[in-house]
């Protein structure tokens, strides 16, 4: 097993950048009794133990740092793998930044950064140093001081794991270029990508939108994003975004190039992130009393064989069978392996690879060597059905793209099914109370979201304005100020 620390992208299409750092009881909760009754807490301790359970995490001696184990890491492999290959499409180049910065350097950025983010480094084994060292809070201290070097001309060519922690991996690009329009452009294209990775893998709805000026990323002209609910909890989760910071990093770190007429002019830059936070909204959207379910995609165990043989069955044949059958759905692409343990019942090894998501189970008893058929089991909805061994791979895989579509839209309708629409104050309040996704016309002002942080105590705060917005009637009040509202904008609470 490898330790991963991180990695770093480069870019340049004329000239871009980027970078990126690159058997066990499940616990108390039932989802429609937490959901009934609002038991968020119950909900909370359900989602600490099974990732815990299930081996996606280990606890660590410092608080707010966690080991992430194998199974988890192949998720993040794998949307790795799909988000790299498509931004070198894009010719994105990686590339490594220190963690570590100096004092002048931060000075730079202070007017985005608070103090409380940052740490430092002074002392070296038991001598103290002279200028202490920061590590970096933020990814554009320590990248945009280079830039002002690299670019010259003109086209030459609260702690939860997973959720909220102290330490992550994450994915993080930055680039510039010569025009507002060209990063307008990239900035909706990886958007775009980062959607792909949360319902085309994860299996996770999300919406396209914007952020309001109170929720924008510190320095950005404007802030992007791809919002996810949790509906259990109802929070928001941002799942990823995409900022367009503008000339301001430009103007701070004095990066320019040299126009096609021979004049000096300042670059416009974005930068786009997601995280393994991703991997902990998938967690809470599909996971049940049982554990995970996690989605084939970016299962690391697609299918879990397993023999269940009888007192008077050949329990050789049997055993070889489920090898068989292990090589051919391989051969086949799938990832799939053979529990072939003897010191461990069927019936727990049923429940140990409930709990770690496994999303189809498929077992050979002596009937099923008789009719030369496996018996499939899938995690998303428990549906039973034999499958004939001759067309064992193809069914499978069929199989597996159905639980990939039905996680998917079984979590967009209950996602959908949380939206309450609240035109007034009052509806607002009462669809807070109830753990709602809101959607509200508002009048898009920072004085009026401010006042309803204010009046709900930090509870609701504006998630996303979603790209495509209709055309509000006439007279169309905002719901917390009452004036005239100008879009519609989905509020909540959030992670």
């Amino acid at each position: 097993m490898a330790d991963t620390c991180g990695e770093t992208n480069f870019k340049a299409k004329g000239w871009w950048w980027r970078w990126w750092c690159g058997g066990v009881g499940c616990g108390p909760w039932e989802k429609d009794q937490c959901q009934s009754q609002g038991e968020e807490k119950n909900f909370e301790e359900w989602y600490s133990e099974v990732v815990v359970q299930s081996e996606m995490i280990e606890y660590h001696d410092i608080s707010g740092c966690y080991i992430l184990r194998p199974w988890t890491m192949a998720i993040w492999e794998t949307m790795q793998a799909f988000f790299d290959a498509e931004i070198k499409k894009m010719q994105v180049k990686n590339c490594y930044f220190p963690l570590f910065a100096s004092l002048t350097v931060l000075d730079k950025d202070k007017d985005h950064i608070e103090e409380s983010e940052v740490a430092w480094v002074t002392k070296s084994g038991e001598s103290k140093l002279q200028v202490p060292i920061a590590i970096r809070p933020r990814s554009e201290t320590i990248m945009y001081p280079s830039y002002s070097k690299w670019i010259r001309g003109h086209q030459s060519n609260n702690f939860t794991p997973l959720i909220r922690s102290l330490e992550f991996l994450w994915q993080e690009g930055a680039t510039a270029f010569a025009t507002k329009e060209e990063a307008d452009k990239e900035v909706l294209e990886i958007l775009e990508l980062y959607r792909r990775i949360y319902e085309e893998y994860l299996a996770v709805p999300v919406l396209k939108g914007t952020k309001s000026e109170g929720e924008k990323f510190a320095g950005a002209v404007y802030t992007t994003c791809v919002e996810a609910f949790v509906p259990i909890t109802g929070r928001g989760v941002t799942g990823a975004a995409a900022h367009c910071l503008g000339q301001n990093y430009a103007e701070m770190f004095d990066i320019t190039y040299e126009n096609e007429k021979g004049e000096t002019a300042m670059v416009w830059q974005n930068c786009w992130s997601y995280s393994t936070r991703a991997i902990g909204v998938m967690v809470m959207v599909h996971g049940d009393a049982k554990g995970l379910v996690l989605p084939p995609k970016v299962a690391s165990i697609q299918a879990i064989v397993i023999p269940r043989p009888s007192k008077d069955a050949d329990a050789q044949a049997i055993f070889d069978a489920c090898s068989k059958a292990v090589e051919e759905l391989s051969e086949a692409g799938l990832r799939v392996e053979a529990d072939l343990r003897d010191n461990y019942s069927p019936e727990w090894k049923h429940s140990h690879w409930e709990l770690k998501g496994v999303p189809l189970r498929i077992e050979i008893r002596p009937e099923d060597l008789k009719k030369k058929q496996v018996h499939c089991v899938r995690r998303d909805s428990y549906a039973k059905v034999n499958i004939p061994m001759v067309d064992m791979a193809k069914e499978v895989k069929d199989m597996l793209d159905k639980i990939q579509q039905n996680l998917f839209d079984v979590a967009k309708q209950k996602r959908d099914a949380s939206v309450t629409v609240a035109r007034t104050w009052d509806e607002f309040t009462v669809a807070l109370s109830e753990n709602r996704l809101i959607l509200a016309p508002w009048c898009d002002e920072q004085a009026v979201e401010e006042d309803v942080k204010a009046r709900t105590n930090s509870e609701a705060k504006s998630l996303c304005s979603t790209f495509e917005q209709p055309q509000l009637p006439q007279g169309t009040l905002c719901f917390a100020s009452g004036k005239p509202a100008k879009k519609l904008t989905y509020w909540g609470r959030s992670y």
